[in-house]
């Protein structure tokens, strides 16, 4: 009975993506908290993610972390019946994984493409889009890598881009890893103003050459929505009220300040996973794609019990696939953020 009805709704989902759109588009960030295949890649040190390395890494343990993240995302779909258009993800090992998630039985008849770069990390974590042909129609992609002046052979995740047109407006997405605050967040803050100077370049000279194209940046910036290396380098701002022409908008930040997060450290809620939009996505003409407001807020960050540690000292964060070297069976350490787009 369970799989007759699982196969009805992956059918309706199916059939969905092929009528004129009466809902709004979805677009999804999810940082997949190391999705690793289980061989080894002798170019990175993938070694803890092996069957003989510390975590014990092996087939039942890949499939059960593919599982929940498909349960994840085929539920945020649920929401509108209708698969999300765009998908970027974080901290994925290869173009194999993102073969493996999207051939998943919940998220076949989504029919993603796949946007995918082999990125410098050392340890192979790349960045990646999913996107539904049906409706993103594909012009270009490439990978940019991360530039700081202060470090020239600084080895990251490189930023992952792709172009085209939604319902024949112009459309840029970028997906991006910030550096981590390994060594203490002001000692490596100089590596994430580097990049948020960088996607503010990248979307300038995108507005400069043609004004109607709407930029997405996504991804998990390793800096909360309030930090100046998101408000003042990147310059993405707070209210609606306060956009200027060409600006970016962060729907992120108001949800911070109301005390929600995507990810939680000694007893803090951080919001480090974001999606903001140029100006001309909140304010576009009638008739024009445009970001939608919820009750509350333009941004969404998805939760489910079952996401969420159920007891013990970190009852309520996020359920991880590991803590330590101990496997929990988890999703990830940080929540999906999702917005919608639409006439």
């Amino acid at each position: 009975m369970k799989k007759t009805f699982l196969m009805l709704l992956v059918t309706l989902f199916s059939v969905s993506v092929c009528v004129a759109q009466e809902k709004p588009y979805t677009v999804v960030f999810y940082n997949l908290e190391n999705l690793f295949d289980i061989y080894d890649d002798p170019e990175t040190h993938d070694e803890e993610f092996l069957p003989d390395g510390v975590k014990q890494w092996n087939e039942i343990k890949y499939q059960k972390k593919l599982t929940n993240m498909e349960r994840v995302l085929f539920d945020i779909a649920a929401i509108q019946k209708e698969y999300p258009i765009v998908i970027g993800v974080s901290e994925i090992e290869n173009r194999s994984v993102l073969e493996d998630l999207i051939s998943q039985p919940k998220l076949k008849g989504a029919n993603y493409r796949i946007c995918h770069y082999d990125s410098p990390d050392a340890r192979g974590v790349d960045c990646a889009v999913l996107y539904r042909a049906d409706v993103f129609k594909l012009e270009g992609s490439d990978n940019i890598k991360l530039k700081v002046e202060e470090l020239p052979d600084f080895r990251t995740r490189d930023l992952v881009v792709m172009w085209g047109t939604i319902e024949g407006e112009p459309f840029y997405f970028l997906v991006s890893h910030w550096p981590s605050r390994l060594g203490g967040k002001e000692a490596s803050q100089f590596k994430r103003d580097a990049c948020a100077k960088q996607i503010k370049e990248i979307k300038d000279s995108l507005i400069a050459e043609n004004p109607a194209t709407k930029v997405i940046v996504m991804g998990d910036f390793n800096d909360d929505a309030t930090d100046a290396s998101i408000t003042k380098v990147m310059g993405a701002k707070a209210k609606v009220k306060e956009l200027e022409k060409g600006d970016f908008f962060n729907p992120y930040n108001q949800m911070l300040r109301a005390g929600i997060g995507t990810l939680a450290y000694q007893d803090v809620w951080n919001l480090f996973d974001h999606i903001c939009v140029t100006e001309n996505l909140v304010n576009a003409p009638e008739g024009e794609l445009r970001i939608i407001k919820g009750k509350k807020f333009y941004g969404n960050i998805f939760t489910r019990p079952y996401m969420l540690q159920q007891e013990g000292q970190y009852k309520g964060y996020p359920l991880r696939t590991f803590v330590t070297n101990n496997f929990q069976n988890g999703f990830s350490d940080h929540f999906p953020v999702y917005i919608y787009i639409g006439k």
